[in-house]
């Protein structure tokens, strides 16, 4: 059902409107305002699908309530109404963000037509932002533990805000697809995702990979380059290993975060940047604190979330399923008969002690996959399986 707002400060016309819109479609639902104010406090209160809205009212004329609707709720179509002497302060709200505009006395076809089209534009809208919100398959986080259902019920509540989030937790464990989680269930997830592995990148190029350098800035520096902030600006940058990034760089990551700026090696100029910062580490940085080799306000700025992905062998419910995804995407990316694995040798498996976690189990479902029988049994288990 669609739930329709008409502002007129005219009650004959007011009446015209919400008889025609109902007689049109019985499942449209009509709430009416007398005038701005009162449909602003009815659309801060209540969701709607469509507003109409007079141009000239008192109190608050049409123009200053397209301006604070689009605040409030951006989302919804506006279509402004407006006499004779309006049509070129109409024609301006198209350029403020109005889907359309009528004119007095209301045409019945044009009427019908703009608000249908008003409707379905509205409609797919919130099947894109619902689209948004899934995560492709190939970030899944599978699980159903109390640890994973727990940490996908905190990236719920985090993703749509801008937070900045720590995620810890051993090597192979899945830190990355929680930081992929994260964007993609955000509103930046139209944007880019840049991720950077600080262990990785040698600590005399990490500067230059984050922030870019000028031509000359150093040796190799032949031409010009900017760095992964301004490939991730309006998007996400995810820092793995944050842990081993040396002081010099922490410094420069702490003012981007404090100031939103950064500057390329060897310049001064200072370039603006919208990025939230996504670090992970398998390391204490709190005993890196302690040791000198971690900036303890760099990691009090990060760190306003922290999310812990726990070892496989803290969650062994989820290694059943964990086989099954893993032995599927395997079959589909050889172009084989997916494998199904006996009731004893996933019993086996989860015995296992893993201590290269969820890396680690992918490796030897696939060894398993290849080498096992048409049913992996407990014994392929015994053969293939050992460390």
């Amino acid at each position: 059902m669609s739930k329709i707002l008409v502002i007129e400060d005219e009650a004959a016309i007011r009446r015209v409107l919400v008889k025609i819109l109902s007689e049109e479609n019985e499942k449209y639902q009509l709430e009416e305002a007398e005038d701005g104010l009162a449909g602003i406090e009815k659309i801060k209160k209540e969701d709607f699908d469509l507003v109409l809205c007079d141009i000239k009212m008192p109190k608050m004329d049409g123009v200053e309530v397209l301006e604070a609707i689009k605040k409030i709720k951006p989302e919804i179509p506006i279509v402004m109404i407006s006499g004779h002497g309006d049509l070129d302060t109409a024609v301006n709200t198209m350029r403020l963000g109005a889907f359309d505009y009528i004119s007095k006395p209301p045409d019945l076809n044009r009427l019908l037509n703009t608000v249908r089209h008003a409707l379905d534009k509205k409609e797919l809208v919130t099947e894109n932002k619902i689209l948004k919100k899934k995560v492709s398959k190939k970030y899944e986080m599978i699980g159903a533990s109390d640890a994973i259902s727990q940490i996908k019920d905190i990236i719920d509540k985090v993703a749509p805000t801008d937070a900045r989030v720590l995620i810890t937790g051993p090597n192979g464990t899945g830190k990355e697809l929680v930081a992929h989680w994260l964007h993609e269930k955000s509103e930046r997830a139209k944007g880019n995702m840049i991720e950077v592995n600080c262990a990785a990148i040698p600590s005399e190029l990490i500067e230059s990979e984050l922030f870019g350098h000028v031509k000359g800035a150093f040796t190799s520096a032949i031409k010009e380059r900017a760095g992964k902030f301004e490939a991730a600006n309006g998007g996400s940058i995810f820092l793995d290993e944050i842990g081993d990034m040396s002081l010099s760089a922490q410094a420069k990551v702490l003012r981007a975060l404090q100031e939103s700026k950064i500057q390329r090696v060897g310049s001064d100029k200072d370039i603006k940047v919208d990025v939230r910062i996504i670090a992970a580490t398998n390391k204490d940085l709190k005993a890196e604190i302690e040791k000198g080799n971690f900036r303890e306000d760099l990691y009090h700025r990060l760190a306003v979330i922290l999310i812990n992905v726990p070892a496989l062998n803290e969650r062994r419910d989820d290694i059943p399923m964990l086989i099954t995804h893993f032995a599927s995407k395997i079959s589909s990316e050889q172009g084989t008969a997916i494998k199904t694995f006996s009731p004893k040798a996933i019993q086996l498996l989860q015995e296992y002690d893993w201590t290269g976690n969820i890396r680690e189990l992918r490796n030897v479902v696939e060894r398993l996959i290849i080498l096992g029988g048409k049913e992996v049994s407990e014994q392929d288990v015994k053969l293939f399986a050992s460390k």
